[in-house]
């Protein structure tokens, strides 16, 4: 692993706590909580661990993607009783800008010592609004998703395809395999399992209580899943196709944030109890965020991690953790074979407590779910070990960032 330096002293950003609501499959448990609430409630909590002074906020920035607009980073502070005297940003990258808010987050903090943000992200697809667009009779047309990309006349493939049908065709060229896929998708469920069952999510899990009781735990990874059973879907997107909805994620609500802090005057950490051991935050390094093909969408996380590495100086295997949202397992697997991966790499370093296709995707609020979790692993980690998250997002784009484990004042 290359020597890194970590000057405290420097105006690093450092991400000094992280929380986030349990996940839930849309429809279920958190169906009747809207996106500014779910954001309230880690805003709050992380204010209230921490010991953030009113003063020592700087501003509150939010990713959200399919929400009703209006700035939900705005009311959910005001939601959380924030001070008035916080604006509020909300970041539309689609799948990224949960992971987009952090990092503008963290370049904010570079640029202002001394002063405290939250960052994250929040998607509450349940109570999404339904999407219409006039015509020339003012008559209302239904739609389903936003528009991505221009179309491409007299081109073979869409060019704003769905998300599925693109993840189909980065598994065709990348030749992932239908059984790799299936193999991913259960290596995800059985982590996530394991996690629950040992307690790996519970100090960075925020309870909900709802109108029909308490929300304490993630809803999605199937103890049932095995390898006959996925086996048994069918294509989900094209005829023949390997993309299932076995090995692809599901949607999910939820909420993701972090404290992001830069020295140059007291910080703002959670307080050590008795027993604990000095504890870890992320040294924000850098990040990277680059465009591709948006009819090969997928491949948007392998393009930015490409670009960081370089500009870093780093390569895939100096990383100790790595988290990468799993929208659908051919994907991650075409990246990380693009990237030079093997299966020791995927086995130790990748989402080691699972992912998305287990979890779900909370699209807004997935980035910023990758770097809570990369807090939490960070607390294993030595000091100076490099952590890594990435995404791909609608539209042809990808994002990824770099972070290193540092020890926090006590």
């Amino acid at each position: 692993m290359p020597a890194r330096s970590t000057d405290l002293s420097a105006g690093t950003p450092l991400v000094v706590a992280g929380l986030r609501t349990p996940l839930a499959r849309a429809g279920t448990q958190l169906a009747g909580e809207p996106a500014h609430r779910l954001a309230a409630s880690v805003l709050g909590a992380l204010v209230r661990r921490c010991g953030v002074g009113r003063d020592a906020l700087a501003d509150v920035v939010l990713g959200n993607a399919v929400g009703g607009g209006g700035n939900v980073a705005r009311l959910a502070a005001l939601e959380a009783g924030l001070p008035d005297a916080l604006p509020g940003l909300t970041v539309d990258r689609q799948c990224g800008s949960g992971l987009d808010a952090i990092v503008l987050a963290c370049r904010l903090a570079a640029a202002e010592p001394g002063r405290a943000y939250l960052a994250g992200g929040v998607e509450s697809i349940s109570t999404a609004p339904v999407r219409g667009r006039r015509g020339p009779d003012g008559a209302v047309e239904f739609f389903a998703r936003a528009q991505h990309a221009p179309s491409r006349p007299g081109e073979d493939e869409p060019g704003d395809p769905d998300m599925g049908f693109a993840a189909e065709t980065v598994a065709r060229e990348a030749c992932v395999s239908r059984a790799r896929q299936d193999a991913f998708a259960l290596r995800s469920h059985r982590r996530a399992l394991k996690a629950i069952a040992t307690g790996a999510f519970d100090d960075e899990l925020v309870p909900l209580h709802t109108a029909e009781g308490w929300v304490r735990a993630d809803n999605g990874p199937r103890p049932r899943l095995d390898g006959r059973l996925l086996a048994r879907f069918p294509g989900a997107f094209a005829a023949g196709g390997t993309v299932t909805a076995g090995n692809s994620c599901f949607d999910a609500d939820g909420a993701a944030a972090v404290l992001i802090v830069s020295p140059g005057g007291s910080l703002p950490v959670p307080p050590l109890t008795e027993k604990e051991r000095p504890r870890m935050g992320l040294a924000f390094r850098g990040a990277a965020t680059v465009g591709v093909d948006p009819r090969r969408l997928g491949l948007g996380a392998a393009a930015a991690a490409e670009r960081l590495f370089a500009d870093q100086g780093v390569g895939l295997r100096d990383l100790a953790a790595l988290e990468f949202n799993e929208a659908f397992a051919g994907q991650v697997l075409a990246c990380l074979d693009r990237l030079g991966a093997d299966d020791e790499f995927v086995e130790s370093v990748l989402n080691t407590d699972g992912g998305a296709l287990a979890l779900g995707h909370a699209y807004g609020a997935s980035g910023a779910v990758s770097v809570v979790r990369l807090m939490a692993r960070a607390q294993s980690l030595p000091e100076g070990a490099l952590c890594a998250a990435m995404v791909s997002s609608a539209g042809g784009i990808g994002t990824a960032a770099l972070f290193e484990a540092c020890r926090l004042p006590s």
